[in-house]
């Protein structure tokens, strides 16, 4: 019986398959920091030596939420990769975009929406969230504005710590966090499905500048998706890495090293700049975090809610 099902999967295709899911899922999108990669500037080996495959694999940090049985999704930040990711989600069988949930003002985050515009997609009156210096931003600035005047997009406000509930039982909880906040806050997303629940934190500053302990909420989800923007501190040696706070990898496995190894199995490396070794599954960076317990996000990954 399990071989004629197998079968049977394997004549519907990935994409008929997944419509076949009864819980919802969570897709990763992107992983990549902003500027993605190669990113445009950089002449150093880890961006002109891409393979076309490699490139492939090199979208902006970014989830999709899929409704069970449905042909509906909800983003996680708008990249500026959205075209391509919304791509893979047709190729999932996903169709309508149900929504979408912006993190904060940085580029990678939320630069997509100009896809949703009449140049582009011309969609009507899709919900996007935000919190409130997020929803000032777009309100009173061109061309962000315009989505709103030619009703593309309608903003649907966000309170810290009180949850959105989405179709299916979906919870959605804002959660403040620290980081350069020169045109809106920053939020990381508590996403509660019926079975499993994610974190999505894909920007933070150091871990100790947060007054939430973040292994507290490791602990209470099923998967946490945290910022790896940077392996160390070695990355940008003409940068002051002090103006880009970023937990460093290196930090942050020496911070979880004691938490029990199914809980290290939750997290998830994401939102990696294109200087990041974890880009390159052979380097030593990489086998480090496995040998660790922890994972790195890879596009196309998908989890069950």
């Amino acid at each position: 019986m399990l071989r004629l099902i197998l079968h049977f999967t394997l004549l519907l295709g990935v994409s008929d398959f997944s419509l076949m899911a009864q819980a919802p899922t969570l897709y990763v999108l992107g992983t990549v920091q902003d500027a993605g990669a190669p990113q445009l500037g950089c002449s150093k080996s880890c961006c002109n030596d891409l393979t076309e495959s490699e490139k492939a694999q090199r979208s902006v940090s970014s989830l999709g939420l899929r409704l069970a049985n449905s042909d509906r999704a909800y983003l996680f930040d708008a990249s500026p990769d959205l075209p391509r990711q919304w791509h893979l989600l047709q190729q999932k069988g996903v169709n309508k975009l149900a929504g979408i949930f912006l993190t904060h003002a940085h580029m990678g985050h939320y630069a997509g929406l100009l896809h949703l515009g009449r140049e582009a997609w011309n969609t009507n009156n899709i919900p996007v969230y935000a919190m409130s210096r997020m929803q000032q931003f777009i309100r009173s600035n061109a061309p962000w504005e315009q989505l709103i005047i030619l009703k593309n997009i309608e903003i649907q406000p966000l309170t810290e710590q009180n949850e959105v509930i989405l179709p299916q039982g979906i919870r959605v909880t804002p959660i403040f966090v620290p980081h350069r906040d020169e045109y809106s806050e920053t939020v990381a997303y508590w996403i509660q499905g019926p079975n499993k629940s994610a974190l999505y934190l894909p920007d933070i500053d150091k871990w100790e500048r947060w007054n939430i302990p973040i292994e507290s909420l490791i602990e209470k989800v099923d998967y946490a998706f945290l910022d790896a923007t940077f392996y160390d501190g070695n990355e940008l040696p003409n940068r002051v890495m002090s103006e880009i706070p970023h937990p460093f990898v290196v930090e942050s496995m020496a911070r979880f090293k004691i938490l029990a190894k199914s809980v290290k199995a939750k997290i998830y490396f994401i939102h990696l700049n294109h200087t990041n070794p974890l880009l390159q599954p052979n380097s030593p960076a990489y086998q480090n975090v496995l040998k660790a317990g922890f994972s790195v996000a890879q596009m196309g990954q998908e989890f069950a809610l």
